[in-house]
């Protein structure tokens, strides 16, 4: 956090100098490291068997907050009997086809609860298989559908209030987490028992009535083959130990500079609408009743039961006087997911010329995503592509300076791509807004003209949109009705430039009928399914609340409570805290004084305190609805988790996930190290793609992973930004990190050669980079399984673009192409190499150097791709 988000770190620091204890959990050693009170490294990939061992710890020394568990979360919900763990199928939970390598997610459920197929299951399987290239396996990403997809009817959830039933949640998670013994934990992640006993002590002592503990990760947590499940598994610890809802808890998710966060909730994302409403897939999502059908059902409870408010509201924000009632408020105009369209999806539908035409808006592709090679690959299949950035970035240079020029896999002349290279404006010429990553918007003015020809975003999309709809004024076909119907109307100033506070009270909502005509929507609870509302994103209703622009507030701390309400403005409703009724008692009051957040007044029948309360103002603790109840008031007065679909929070995930219900370690898709929890590898339904351009390095069991022996990751430098191009263009960070580099600990130096400062060759199946070495204790070498494992650290800002003053090779070209199921992120922070002393071959002797280490590994497109991983007989018999 210190590396990468060093101005949010500033309040890390004022914490620990108010006596909190800082912990920092990373493979490097790190800036944060420096200041943290403990640095515990582990091996990449293995963060699951890490925080597992402390849930183990956690349920064996009896250290979880026992009336926050039993009161607000699903521990006491007993499981269907046909659920099967993967202590009981070789690493696999039930309903596991190895064929498509999807599971059947039904046995997941609670007892007694009829489900339709969740996402992922049997009726998305037929006509595919495992293979990606072959056939675009229509997953729908779990995260769309998430907590309330479930159809969970609050009268039939059986319940064992005592936590004893063998297969209520409590239970099950004891046995599932059994074997993340503290020596299971020393010898995968190679931690040293005595450093992972600190942790368990450290987090639970400061956590319960009194006190709380806040788990933060960066986004490089979620960049991984079982990415979801990380996160997942530090949640099960901060519900296990009462830390979520309440002051100084919860899970922060570092999502990058600026807007990341906003980027997902008014979403780039292909299988999303803004506000997180899934994107309608083909077949079952035919009109808004069917899409409804699918997303929410009357019986369960919770906000997500007006969901169709929010849709029709987004609806007539889209179409305005053409979404009306009859028609289905235009719900057909929207696109219908075919499969998955994510990134590399998209990249290989370029190389297999499936694609004509490319935007990259901020994004610098050919050395900042995985696998780069194949990246500028697809680029050059393209007819078009438009690059809207700062500087000429090396996506729009790569069809002349690209390594594949030098390597002859592209020739210049032979590349039919036009690139567009359209200068962009900068955050400080510009207004707009940022969300960062508590969810606040905070608003900024333009403080100074863009130079020349660049323009922002919004100017770009706007008047490209006004010629489109120019271009197809005349046009009769139905296909051009959803542009031509858009709403496309905002006001410009002398320059053309569109009103971003017009966007913004856009996005907000009015209400469009009888007297309050034309007000702004002051919440979501506002939006009707009528027609009556429009609003871009409903979880922003309200940051324009009394025609203010909300998140331009910037009243100081000292003028204001220390929650700070008037500083910016949080989705939903202004709150800073998510389901914050969960820092009261099942009966209202705060667990401790120490950390009383928000209550029931007794006296004035509604709750109170310095946030915005997450529930119903002045539904009592009291209150228990009739039996078959849903939607709000379904939720009983002790539900804190209002979107969720039976009001508790989830240690078992019975739906929204695809691969598995609870978290299990698997390796990454590429480790020299053998499972040693389960049978199965890797994540079984991670997303493969098994391609001749898209090769992957071997891993045990599989012969000659040891070609590979090493593991390296991936990281950010404070003085670069992302894949460089706002950084390597500028003389003076330039100069404080002048060249690519690679970190190795002075054990890997001494096995392989490498000097101080001297040139390094990192190899994998895709390519081989050349760094400059950097010896250092920074990187440490592990034991892991009773060997030592050594580990690379590499810097991911480099590119060959001629025009950037400091220039080298990519760290992401090393990577091949292996997603998280659920939402199709890449796995780019941990994978196997090998690595020598002196500088990488060139030319067309680099793809004979890389060929040889293929053909000594063995590697064909089967290799690192499998699925399942059968037991032998003698495994068998001892699981």
């Amino acid at each position: 956090m210190a590396e990468c988000h060093p101005v949010g770190f500033q309040w890390v620091m004022a914490a620990k100098a108010r006596g909190a204890t800082v912990i920092h959990i990373d493979p490097r050693f790190t800036r944060t490291s420096a200041v943290a009170d403990l640095h515990v490294p582990l091996r990449a990939g293995s963060d699951i068997a890490f925080l597992g061992g402390i849930v183990n710890y956690i349920l064996q020394n009896e250290k979880y907050f026992h009336e926050y568990v039993l009161a607000y979360t699903n521990a006491a919900t007993i499981l269907r009997e046909d659920f099967r763990d993967v202590d009981d199928l070789d690493g696999l939970f039930s309903g596991y086809d190895p064929e498509s390598g999807t599971y059947d997610t039904r046995s997941w459920g609670y007892e007694g609860v009829l489900e339709s197929p969740a996402a992922g299951s049997r009726e998305h399987l037929e006509g595919t298989d495992r293979d990606s290239d072959a056939s675009q396996r229509p997953r729908m990403a779990g995260h769309a559908m998430g907590g309330h997809g479930a159809r969970l009817a609050h009268a039939i959830v059986q319940r064992d209030e005592t936590l004893q039933h063998p297969r209520c949640v409590f239970q099950v998670l004891k046995r599932h987490f059994a074997r993340y013994t503290p020596e299971l934990v020393a010898s995968t992640c190679g931690v040293p028992p005595e450093a992972f006993a600190k942790v368990c002590e450290a987090v639970t002592a400061n956590s319960g009535r009194d006190r709380t503990t806040a788990w933060v990760y960066s986004v490089g947590w979620t960049q991984h083959s079982v990415g979801v499940q990380y996160i997942r598994t530090a949640a099960i610890i901060q519900l296990l130990l009462g830390n979520i809802g309440r002051p100084g808890g919860g899970i922060m998710a570092l999502r990058g500079h600026a807007s990341i966060q906003g980027s997902t909730d008014i979403p780039t994302l292909f299988d999303l609408l803004p506000g997180y409403l899934p994107m309608p897939k083909v077949g079952g999502h035919d009109d808004i009743d069917g899409y409804m059908d699918a997303i929410s059902s009357p019986d369960q409870k919770g906000f997500w039961t007006e969901a169709r408010a929010y849709l029709v509201s987004l609806l007539k924000s889209y179409w305005g006087d053409a979404a009306i009632e009859a028609n289905d408020y235009c719900f057909h105009y929207l696109p219908r997911l075919t499969g998955d369209h994510g990134t590399y999806r998209t990249v290989m539908d370029m190389l297999d010329d499936k694609v004509e035409g490319y935007f990259l808006i901020g994004q610098n592709p050919a050395v900042g995503s995985a696998h780069g090679k194949m990246q500028r690959l697809a680029m050059a299949h393209l007819k078009w592509l438009v690059v809207r950035d700062l500087n000429v970035i090396d996506s729009a240079t790569f069809w002349k300076d690209s390594p594949e020029i030098e390597t002859g896999e592209l020739v210049t002349t032979d590349i039919g791509t036009e690139v567009f290279f359209l200068p962009a404006a900068s955050h400080v010429e510009k207004d707009g807004s940022f969300t960062q990553t508590q969810r606040l918007l905070q608003w900024h003015h333009k403080a100074v003209e863009p130079p020349g020809d660049c323009r922002s975003d919004l100017h770009f999309f706007f008047h490209l949109g006004r010629k489109i709809r120019q271009k197809l004024a005349s046009s009769s076909d139905i296909r051009d009705r959803p542009i031509l119907d858009l709403t496309w109307d905002y006001p410009t100033d002398h320059t053309g430039e569109p009103s971003a506070d017009a966007v913004l009270q856009e996005i907000n909502g009015y209400h469009l009928r009888g007297a309050q005509a034309g007000d702004p929507l002051t919440s979501y609870t506002e939006m009707k399914a009528d027609g009556s509302t429009s609003g871009g994103c409903w979880i922003y209703t309200g940051v324009y609340a009394d025609g203010v622009n909300q998140a331009a507030r910037r009243r100081p701390g000292s003028e204001q409570s220390w929650v700070a309400p008037e500083w910016g403005w949080a989705w939903p409703a202004n709150r800073r805290i998510l389901y914050n009724r969960a820092s009261a008692d099942p009966e209202g009051r705060p667990w401790s004084d120490r950390k009383a957040y928000v209550w029931w007044d007794e006296s004035s029948g509604r709750w109170t305190g310095p946030d915005v309360p997450d529930f119903e103002i002045t539904k009592p603790p009291s209150y228990r609805p009739e039996p078959g109840t849903g939607g709000v008031d379904g939720i009983a007065g002790d539900d804190p988790f209002i979107m969720q679909a039976d009001g508790k929070a989830w240690l078992f995930a019975p739906s929204g996930l695809l691969d598995g219900p609870l978290p299990a370690h698997y390796e990454p898709s590429e480790s020299p190290v053998r499972n040693p929890f389960y049978r199965q590898q890797a994540n079984p339904a991670r997303q493969v793609f098994k391609r001749t351009d898209n090769l992957q390095n071997p891993s045990p069991p599989e012969p000659n992973w040891q070609v590979y022996p090493f593991v390296f990751t991936t990281y950010r430098l404070t003085e670069h930004h992302t894949a460089g191009g706002m950084s390597r263009w500028l003389s003076y960070l330039s100069e404080l990190q002048p060249e690519f580099f690679c970190e190795v600990s002075p054990e890997l130096a001494a096995l392989r050669g490498l000097q101080q400062l001297g040139w390094a060759t990192i190899v994998t199946a895709r390519t081989a980079i050349e760094a400059r070495v950097l010896v250092t204790d920074r990187m440490a070498a592990l034991t892991v399984d009773g060997r030592t494992v050594h580990q690379i650290g590499l810097p991911y800002h480099w590119g060959v673009g001629a025009g950037a003053l400091s220039r080298g090779d990519s760290a992401n070209d090393l990577f091949g192409v292996t997603l998280d199921p659920n939402v199709h992120i890449q796995e780019d922070k941990a994978a196997s190499c090998d690595i020598r002393a002196g500088r990488r071959p060139t030319g067309p002797a680099l793809l004979e150097f890389v060929a040889d280490y293929r053909r000594r590994a063995g590697i064909t497109t089967e290799t690192g791709n499998q699925g399942h991983t059968p037991a032998s007989p003698e495994d068998r018999g001892r699981s």
